[in-house]
């Protein structure tokens, strides 16, 4: 799950990561009265989305008092913020991070990853910081130094003193470089975070450490162990068939194609987009019905897959392991029926009661097109695309 930066912000304060002073608004009204409370010299409103790329779409102003905050604020809310992460389609601006401006001297790059080839985290860091770190993985992969974390026992002090060293940070800056190491990593640890990075940590003129600008992610799965981060969930900067999906403990992903996918696991959902591109087709979107396919979960797919106006074919591939076939054949044509399904079908059915299964489809009366296999499946929904 993504947060906000403010939100992550607050979560990295609670374990010592230095930030700037600031609060979010939500109005222009709060906007001036935050800038207020903070009484310096110079502001900065962040556009709070889900996004990078900010700064170069607009997203960043500078300002020079609260009343001026106020007058920037009116124009950034409700804007459309595009950047290379948000797709042409952008993000509505619907919130601001107010905070103090801070004096940089340098520019730099900390984040905390799992990397699973080594089945280890890793910290990553580099003198590069500020710019996307992907374009400086790209570039100059020798900018970004990396440390191995053993999960069993831990990150340890010399490991921040390594990376402290690594990126100039000596002499009376390398006590607090250090501890802000190592509360990140805690960080990371304390609340399930599956990415957590600083882009720029900074250093200041008057030689201070910050958090300039912070992302984490949280692993989805500790959700549960955390209430008080489920409630930062912003459903506003997710895409809305996505969230629908999610209430039926549905794995829905929208994809740009123009053929919906109903599958039953994960690994066969993606075999199933595979050979759509293969026969010459896009998906829609990735669909994982879960290994319990009932009447429900087939009706409630159905629903969300055709909600997409960019699907002109559904190709329902379902593996009766844990399921038996005939059930879900049962499933589909309720489905249908209660839907209302105005595009082409296509129905594959293998694994327990697959003949059964078939059977009941022939004879339902319904205008849909069964394969035996996958191949065929597949080719059965590229010509259905053609006669729409």
């Amino acid at each position: 799950m993504k947060i906000h930066e403010y939100q992550a912000k607050e979560i990295l304060a609670r374990h010592g990561v230095p930030i700037q002073k600031g609060k979010v608004a939500f109005t222009p009204d709060e906007v001036e009265k935050v800038a207020r409370e903070l009484n310096v010299d110079k502001l900065v409103l962040k556009a709070q989305v889900h996004a990078g790329g900010r700064g170069k779409a607009g997203g960043i102003k500078l300002v020079n008092s609260a009343e001026e905050a106020k007058t920037v604020s009116e124009k950034m809310f409700g804007m459309k913020l595009v950047t290379h992460q948000t797709g042409a389609e952008g993000k509505i601006v619907r919130r601001l991070l107010i905070t103090e401006a801070a004096d940089i001297e340098r520019e730099l790059y900390v984040g905390i990853v799992l990397d699973r080839a080594k089945s280890q985290l890793v910290y990553m860091v580099s003198t590069e910081g500020g710019v996307e770190i992907e374009k400086v993985a790209a570039e100059t992969p020798e900018k970004i130094l990396k440390e191995y974390i053993d999960p069993a026992v831990g990150m340890q002090a010399f490991q921040a003193r390594k990376i402290a060293f690594a990126l100039g940070l000596k002499g009376a800056l390398l006590r607090p470089a250090v501890k802000t190491f190592m509360a990140l990593y805690d960080a990371f640890i304390a609340n399930d975070c599956s990415l957590a990075e600083i882009n720029p940590l900074v250093v200041t003129k008057d030689n201070q450490i910050l958090a300039l600008d912070v992302k984490i992610n949280i692993d989805d799965n500790a959700l549960y162990r955390h209430p008080e981060i489920q409630e930062m969930r912003d459903l506003d900067e997710e895409e809305p068939h996505e969230v629908e999906a999610s209430k039926y403990h549905l794995n829905y992903i929208k994809l740009d194609g123009d053929v919906g996918c109903m599958v039953n696991g994960a690994g066969l959902a993606m075999a199933t987009m595979d050979i759509i591109k293969l026969a010459g087709a896009e998906p829609a979107n990735f669909l994982d019905v879960g290994g319990g396919a009932s009447v429900e979960t087939v009706e409630n797919g159905f629903r969300i897959i055709l909600s997409d106006k960019n699907v002109k074919a559904v190709l329902v591939n379902i593996f009766g392991g844990i399921v038996r076939c005939d059930r879900v054949a049962n499933g589909i044509i309720e489905a249908t029926k209660n839907v209302g399904v105005d595009v082409p079908v296509v129905v594959r059915l293998a694994g327990t009661n697959a003949d059964i299964a078939a059977d009941i489809l022939e004879k339902s009366g319904l205008d849909l097109l069964v394969a035996n296999d996958l191949s065929e499946a597949a080719q059965k929904v590229v010509e259905a695309l053609k006669t729409k």
